[in-house]
């Protein structure tokens, strides 16, 4: 998909924090955001309060250590590394610090953000997700950046939005599903099964359409075993639906059955939050997609958010470039009226029709360059 401006802006503002610091500046001077190579570590043995002072001493030195275990293709990271540094440029302006920063600081950074409304959420749930991270070794309860995401409100909402309708691109869709059916290896216990877990669970909408709830909401009578189609309940046993799964979405969700018997999880739900079999919410659901996207290298390039949503329409556009008639991808989405077919499929071709300008576009920036 085609670049904005934003990450670009993002790369060019973050790289001066190599630049040298002033001249006589003693280490850690100022707004605690600048870098502190010199400062020995605290005498405390305890890791976590070590840590603390490794984020509030130098936020940039410790997002690279924290960056480095996040599993991120090293496209990605750069993205991220970008996005940080400005983020921390612009609280030293401020003279604010991780640990004094708060809700209005993190509304008039994102807000004051000269790109779109998708990419200015990036950027706030990279913040989100480090000060997660962060509160979480203060065992603090509440997260700035949090409250802003889910405010409907924010200003940084008031911004130009994409089009309604979103869809992965044939490569991401292609790498994602790459990504997915790799092994899954340097995890082990809880850990190695709930990766497993989540890779299905996107697999799921990806390759079988569902919508979030139904697929929490799975239960092991609802797979129909060596057939390659799931079985959908509905509020309304009238309105139980069947679905067929891709190729690749059977044999990651085989992956996951193999793992969660291994596992002996309890329960009858295919994707359950905990090994005691606990229903798994909605929210575990969107992290699990995000870190995959991130995983799998594709977030980066990506102007939207990959929700569900998204997923479940790549899921039609793959029918509908497979030559599947509007109406049988409707049953199979669980659409009550056959004209909510029709209307994603005009959707899906007036996005293709989009892609295809933004290639025409970048191949004559590309040749004036040149």
């Amino acid at each position: 998909m085609k670049k904005r401006s934003g990450k670009r802006h993002g790369l060019r503002r973050a790289s001066s924090r190599h630049k040298p610091a002033d001249a006589g500046r003693e280490p850690g001077a100022g707004s605690g955001v600048s870098r502190a190579r010199t400062s020995s570590a605290p005498a405390s043995g305890d890791l976590f309060d070590r840590e603390r002072e490794d984020w509030l001493r130098d936020p940039a030195v410790a997002f690279d250590a924290w960056l480095a275990n996040q599993q991120f293709r090293a496209s990605s990271a750069q993205v991220y590394r970008a996005q940080w540094g400005l983020f921390l440029e612009w609280l030293q302006a401020r003279r604010k610090t991780l640990a004094t920063v708060d809700r209005r600081s993190i509304a008039d950074f994102v807000a004051g953000l000269s790109i779109r409304k998708p990419q200015r959420a990036r950027y706030l749930r990279l913040i989100e997700r480090v000060l997660d991270h962060v509160r979480s070794i203060e065992a603090a309860s509440t997260n700035p950046a949090r409250f802003i995401a889910q405010d409907g409100e924010a200003g940084w909402r008031n911004a130009r939005d994409n089009e309604p309708t979103g869809f992965l691109s044939a490569s991401e869709r292609t790498t994602l599903i790459a990504h997915l059916s790799s092994p899954v290896i340097g995890r082990s216990g809880a850990e190695r099964w709930r990766e497993y877990r989540d890779r299905a669970l996107v697999a799921i909408f990806l390759g079988g359409g569902l919508k979030t709830g139904e697929a929490i909401a799975l239960t092991m009578h609802n797979i129909n075993a060596g057939t390659g189609w799931l079985t959908v309940d509905g509020d309304n046993p009238l309105l139980s639906r069947r679905t067929r799964l891709a190729p690749f979405a059977v044999a990651v969700l085989g992956a996951w059955l193999e793992a969660r018997a291994a596992a002996s999880l309890a329960g009858p739900l295919v994707f359950p939050a905990a090994s005691s079999g606990k229903p798994m919410h909605k929210a575990t659901a969107l992290r699990a997609i995000d870190a995959l996207i991130d995983a799998a290298g594709i977030a980066a390039s990506r102007e939207a958010r990959a929700s569900p949503q998204t997923l479940r329409n790549t899921f039609a556009a793959d029918l509908f470039e497979s030559g599947v008639e509007a109406e049988l991808v409707g049953e199979w989405l669980g659409f009550a009226q056959p004209v909510s077919a029709h209307r994603l499929h005009r959707a899906w071709k007036t996005w293709g029709s989009e892609q295809i300008a933004d290639e025409v576009d970048e191949g004559e920036s590309g040749s004036h360059d040149a």
